[in-house]
């Protein structure tokens, strides 16, 4: 019984009485993750609805809701389920990172700035909490403090890939087209495909 309420709590259940035992519990998860694996994710969104329908307002079953149909690129579904994991537990931060997801695909940068704000609020040095907010900032025309956010964040991690390649992105937003080659090239020492940098210095 300590198991099965150990669980529910985690999932974000409160009722007096289980509508689903903890082995079915765990055997729906089990079979959604193997589906997601084979990246068959409407039967790994399938293989849950059993806890979602006895569980609605949970906070995980929510959660892994709105990874699936993000997944599958249903980006209103999985902003909707993302949204109850933030309802269910409000001070969560990996639900307010996971509905910047769909956000950030539908390119909704606004909402994304906003609700990264929130996370910082919580978690300053938030590793994706800040580099989502940097993207967003960068993409609504706000290049100089998308640069602030990732040179605050080389700080601690001053080789970290994202942050130097986004802090590259950054300043080709303000016209800072020798600065950024410069970062570019110091991206293709540590990540000699990256995409990004080869693209802007012109390499095929």
């Amino acid at each position: 019984m300590k198991k099965i309420a150990a669980i529910l709590a985690i999932i974000g259940m409160f009722s007096t009485t289980y509508a689903l035992s903890y082995d079915e519990i765990k055997l729906a998860y089990h079979k959604s993750f193997i589906y997601e694996k084979a990246k068959d994710y409407r039967d790994a969104i399938k293989a849950l609805m059993p806890v979602y329908e006895a569980y609605p307002k949970g906070y995980t079953v929510n959660l892994r809701l709105g990874w699936l149909y993000y997944l599958m690129g249903k980006y209103k579904n999985s902003e909707v389920h993302y949204r109850k994991a933030v309802e269910a537990i409000p001070s969560s931060v990996e639900a307010k990172l996971g509905l910047a997801l769909p956000l950030m695909a539908e390119k909704r940068w606004s909402d994304v700035e906003s609700l990264m704000y929130k996370v910082l609020k919580t978690d300053y040095y938030n590793f994706y909490g800040n580099l989502r907010l940097a993207i967003a900032l960068r993409n609504e025309g706000k290049g100089k403090l998308a640069e602030q956010i990732s040179r605050k964040m080389l700080a601690l991690y001053p080789s970290n890939i994202a942050f130097l390649t986004e802090l590259g992105l950054d300043l080709i937003a303000q016209g800072k087209k020798k600065e950024a080659y410069s970062i570019f090239n110091d991206v293709l020492i540590l990540d000699p495909e990256n995409t990004v940098a080869r693209y802007y210095l012109g390499i095929k």
